[in-house]
């Protein structure tokens, strides 16, 4: 957490435990396991530090930050159910350790008290955003699922489906914090296209450390070939392979998809792995990284320099850089 809002973050995340309390003794049980999984917190950091770069951070970012977050929250409970993750942040998924009612129970819960924080700020422009992202993160499954038919999805669907995931989370938390700010339009509009392209980024970083060997990644490595997705890295390694090869790794992955009894499933990850690795397909990865990371510097050009502008570059390098 950058130190230049740490009494601005102090006041969201006592915002944050207040927005997750209730009268209901399971419900409080799973959101209090949820409040200790959370992350690096990049998302109501990048609300405060948009309003700070702009006019000032406000109690109507504080809680426009606390929605957000609860939002971002509720689709992970939602999409792990979906994809049947079994695990998030290293601990087991909401579904896993209580039920698959219980975790839709409470991701419905939590978007419900999304409403009712932005419906308490009376800002028309805040709602208009949290509403359309709400709407992006729903079709962005979707299109994943209807795509992943086949597991096999062209690049230009690949992008699509990162966008209306992640990339326009990151972009809806730049803006809404702007708005809450009274920034210019111009403000908001630089600050939502840093956003994007920050998101953009960070998924395809996530998608690439799918096929690291660490151990402290908080969830297992080649994920989504299990989940049966086929992300960036693996996509242009087949483009890259001659046919024959390239139709040999396919139906490796849909084994490892399908859990396969014939297949040595730990042999058949690094096998992928390996071919990823001889077509260079994470280093395409991280050639398309750096053209986000371009426009997202761009974007932020349009403010002067100052240690808010920077803590937002900061963001940016950890976000290409982390290796978790």
């Amino acid at each position: 957490m950058n130190t230049i809002i740490a009494r601005e973050f102090a006041q969201y995340e006592k915002a944050f435990e207040v927005a997750i309390q209730s009268d209901n003794a399971t419900l409080l049980e799973v959101m209090n396991y949820i409040h200790l999984q959370r992350g690096k917190q990049l998302r109501p950091q990048l609300v405060l530090l948009s309003a700070a770069l702009t006019h000032g951070i406000t109690d109507k970012t504080i809680q426009t930050a606390v929605a957000l977050e609860l939002l971002h929250t509720a689709t992970l409970i939602h999409d792990d159910v979906v994809d049947n993750s079994p695990i998030r942040r290293g601990k087991a998924a909401i579904h896993e350790h209580w039920s698959n009612k219980v975790a839709v129970l409470v991701g419905d819960y939590i978007l419900a008290q999304v409403i009712n924080i932005i419906d308490n700020l009376r800002c028309a422009p805040i709602t208009h955003v949290v509403a359309q992202m709400g709407k992006n993160l729903s079709s962005g499954e979707l299109t994943q699922l209807h795509a992943g038919r086949s597991m096999w999805i062209s690049e230009k669907q690949y992008y699509e489906v990162i966008q209306l995931k992640t990339a326009e989370l990151f972009a809806s938390c730049a803006q809404v914090g702007a708005f809450s700010s009274m920034a210019t339009p111009k403000q908001v509009t630089a600050l939502k296209n840093f956003g994007l392209h920050l998101g953009m980024c960070f998924q395809l970083k996530d998608d690439i450390l799918d096929y690291s060997d660490s151990e402290e990644l908080g969830k297992p490595t080649m994920n989504d070939i299990r989940d049966g997705k086929a992300t960036l890295p693996l996509l242009i390694a087949l483009e890259r392979a001659l046919p024959e090869e390239a139709e040999t790794i396919r139906q490796l992955a849909e084994d490892i998809a399908q859990q396969a009894p014939h297949i040595d499933q730990h042999e058949a990850e690094e096998d992928i792995k390996a071919f990823v690795m001889r077509y260079q397909g994470v280093r395409y990865a991280y050639k398309k990284i750096e053209e986000h990371r371009k426009k997202a510097v761009q974007a932020l050009n349009f403010f002067p320099d100052s240690e808010t502008k920077q803590a937002l570059l900061d963001m940016l390098t950890y976000a290409i850089q982390r290796e978790r």
